[in-house]
């Protein structure tokens, strides 16, 4: 249980993951995602097993009346299911039974994830071969379409682990800050499609996430890309960004002090996703402790309001490495609770 009060689902000096993870044994993931991690289990995916298991044929599973299948450019709008998308509702529906299978008594929050609409929309392509991202009618229609799939697909989650409290909900939009730069190639790859204004970029991610809210569940947005456009994110309903926080810049800390002080939760990614020598914990803690120290927030809030995560998903990493990121995580979240700081 969350020992945060009512601002946050999840205890103090909590850590969780990102989303995906390596290899094709979604019970050994689960297995290993709620043994590393008990205060904020997530739901992990393996697209390593192939079409539908990727982020975006995933999510693309849960649209309403818009089917997909894949062509040699990848996920496009079609007229009816196919075995593409098939694919996808089979990985989803196993992914689900592994769940129900390892949570079956497990109590507290739970993170699920899902690709963001900007991101499908920058990614999927419409009958004719353009992005979906070029008709500003087809994104409204998708982020309609989205918010009603989600909307089922967390009463499933509820249904098959009926202790969880609170879900955590992601939207994954590493796409954003390229749809608002105008920096998304086109279908062909020879051109850019225009950017997009923040105020459309804004309403078509409110509509997902009014369309799901709940008490019981707790919006955010991760991005692992730069320039993460965190006042955006906050003013289309998101209680939580999840960035990376290597990339964070000098220029980045008036709207992330705003946030803070708002009360908006930050998952912060502080170790790589890939294979690589982790640092002892104090090194993997040190990025929250000194943006916490910089902007002069007391450090009795830091642990509840900040979450440790790797930098992005770890399916590009070895089962073993992942494990320890994983528990790395973990380990140095209760830095954060214990650091005196300064005051």
């Amino acid at each position: 249980m969350s020992d945060n009060g009512d601002r946050f689902p999840w205890s103090t000096a909590s850590a969780t993951g990102v989303g995906s993870h390596p290899g094709e044994d979604h019970l050994e993931a689960l297995r290993v995602v709620f043994g590393e991690l008990p205060d904020l289990p997530y739901l992990p995916e393996l697209p390593g097993r192939g079409v539908g298991a990727d982020m975006v044929g995933r999510t693309a599973s849960l649209l309403v009346d818009m089917p997909v299948e894949v062509q040699p450019s990848g996920w496009r709008i079609t007229q009816a299911p196919g075995r593409d998308l098939g694919r996808a509702y089979d990985h989803l529906s196993r992914d689900l039974d592994g769940l129900e299978e390892i949570a079956h008594a497990y109590t507290g929050p739970l993170k699920v994830q899902v690709c963001g609409p900007w991101t499908l929309a920058a990614t999927i392509e419409l009958r004719y071969g353009d992005k979906m991202l070029k008709d500003p009618g087809a994104v409204r229609d998708l982020a309609e379409s989205l918010a009603e799939g989600v909307v089922a697909h967390l009463a499933q989650v509820r249904r098959r682990v009926p202790g969880a409290t609170t879900i955590v909900l992601q939207l994954d939009e590493p796409g954003l800050p390229g749809v608002l730069a105008g920096t998304v190639p086109t279908a062909s790859g020879f051109g850019r499609l225009p950017a997009v204004e923040a105020p459309i970029v804004t309403e078509r991610l409110r509509t997902v996430l009014r369309g799901v809210a709940a008490d019981d569940v707790f919006p955010i947005v991760h991005c692992c890309a730069p320039n993460v456009p965190i006042t955006l994110i906050r003013d289309a309903g998101a209680r939580g960004v999840s960035l990376d926080a290597a990339l964070l810049r000098r220029q980045d800390e008036d709207p992330i002090g705003e946030a803070i002080e708002a009360g908006t939760a930050f998952f912060l990614g502080v170790v790589p996703g890939t294979d690589t020598r982790l640092p002892d914990i104090g090194v993997v803690a040190k990025p929250a402790l000194e943006l916490w120290r910089r902007l002069g927030f007391p450090p009795s809030t830091l642990a509840d309001q900040v979450v440790l995560t790797p930098t992005c998903g770890l399916a590009g990493a070895s089962p073993r490495y992942a494990k320890a990121a994983l528990a790395k995580c973990r380990e140095a979240a209760k830095v954060l609770r214990d650091d005196p700081g300064e005051d």
